[in-house]
């Protein structure tokens, strides 16, 4: 074993009698322990949350959108688009028309937007998930009904237990002129809804119904804004998206999902690292109190120092005692403090430990997601720091040896 670990070992691990240097060298490895654990449960509430977030957007929206590039609909009825339709790849094929409408309910008004779906909408299994109060209908012994976004329940006080108002829609009239009657300006259909959602400010403002009365109430009998495509599992998402943009030229614009969230994912990204960031700040200062302890360390074992050198230790051996000590310290603490996150994570996961603290949440406890990276990443992180921190130590200790050759 190298002299240098051998000595930095026992001065770490032996059995001794408790001086304030061990106390403090204690208090710098919890520090480390303390400050590595909830490097490792913040990371992975964030990875549980993150997880939660998508698969409930998942659960709304397309894994491919197809929109125009100008203009706000297109027909859907080309040939490229009836072959893709009948792709045996395709799960869902969804024609989706949606605007900006007025929304009356028991003389209450709101500006929100329709968006009429196919039927095919429906295959999605999990849109219950996303569903506060009531259920995901839109079509019931043949009369159309919509979901409502909680914003625009809240905004009129929409009760979906009254079955005597309904939601009155205005749209304006196309057909209308300049000069008609105010009254004909718009057209307006009433529709009854059945659930109310919450996903998001994006899509909470919207009314969700059966194209047919979309497109009776905006007067469009073929054009969409958009269609929505998703593929059965083990279809290559990326290789499709390829096609479908070749296919389809520059006149539209094919999302992944990603790309149709693409603010929520960089607003996910950003928290996660400000947070890790705002921990590595603290991990610092835990860590580099490591530098006090073994200053006083080095004043601890002027006599030792001296005997090595007399003994022939070189300025190396010496910084590598120090060095090594500092290490010893961190790593020790790094891998008590990752073990003691992870066992945490685990019984979160298993027992929810630490509730939402709220009934309205979609989750009772605070999800957890354990990625190895995450594990991988405050390992590293710790390292570095402490192969800097030991370092200077290091270099102290070498100044003490200086010191001592003078006082010999």
């Amino acid at each position: 074993m190298n002299t240098s670990i051998y000595i930095a070992k026992r001065y770490l691990f032996s059995r001794k009698k408790m001086h304030a240097i061990n106390i403090i060298s204690g208090i710098s490895m919890l520090g480390v322990l303390i400050g590595s654990a909830a490097l490792i449960i913040i990371l992975s509430v964030f990875n549980g949350f993150e997880e939660v977030i998508l698969s409930l957007y998942s659960n709304f929206t397309p894994e491919i959108k197809i929109e125009p590039r100008m203009g706000k609909t297109f027909n859907p009825n080309t040939v490229y688009f009836n072959t893709l339709r009948k792709d045996d790849k395709v799960f869902s094929f969804i024609e989706v028309l949606q605007e900006k409408v007025l929304v009356k309910y028991d003389g209450k008004p709101v500006i929100g937007s329709i968006k009429g779906v196919s039927a095919q909408f429906m295959k999605r299994g999990n849109l219950d998930s996303i569903i506060q109060s009531g259920s995901f209908t839109l079509k019931r012994d043949g009369n159309n009904y919509a979901v409502i976004g909680s914003t625009v329940q809240s905004s009129l006080g929409v009760s979906i237990r009254d079955q005597f108002t309904p939601l009155e829609i205005y749209s304006p009239n196309r057909d209308a002129g300049t000069g008609a009657n105010p009254l004909n300006a718009f057209t307006v259909r009433p529709i009854y809804p059945t659930g109310i959602f919450g996903l998001g400010q994006e899509f909470d403002d919207l009314i969700i119904t059966p194209i047919d009365f979309a497109r009776d109430l905006l007067n469009q009998p073929v054009n969409v804004s958009s269609l929505e495509i998703n593929f059965k599992k083990g279809t290559n998402l990326k290789d499709e998206q390829d096609v479908i943009k070749d296919k389809i030229g520059h006149n539209f614009t094919v999302k992944n999902r990603s790309q149709q969230n693409a603010e929520l994912y960089k607003t996910l990204n950003y928290e996660r690292w400000f947070i890790f960031m705002i921990l590595v700040f603290v991990l610092i200062i835990a860590i580099f109190n490591i530098i006090g302890s073994l200053t006083m360390l080095v004043m601890d074992k002027r006599k030792d120092i001296a005997i090595l050198t007399s003994l022939g230790a070189n300025k190396q051996l010496i910084q590598g005692i120090f060095f090594f000590e500092g290490m010893m310290i961190s790593i020790t603490g790094c891998i008590a403090g990752i073990f003691l996150g992870l066992i945490f994570c685990i019984l979160q996961q298993r027992f929810g430990l630490v509730k939402m603290g709220t009934d309205k949440s979609i989750i009772d406890a605070y999800p957890i997601a354990l990625l190895l990276r995450d594990f991988i990443l405050v390992f590293l992180t710790v390292v570095s720091i402490s192969v800097i921190a030991s370092g200077i130590s290091a270099r102290l200790s070498i100044k003490g040896l200086n010191d001592i050759k003078q006082d010999l």
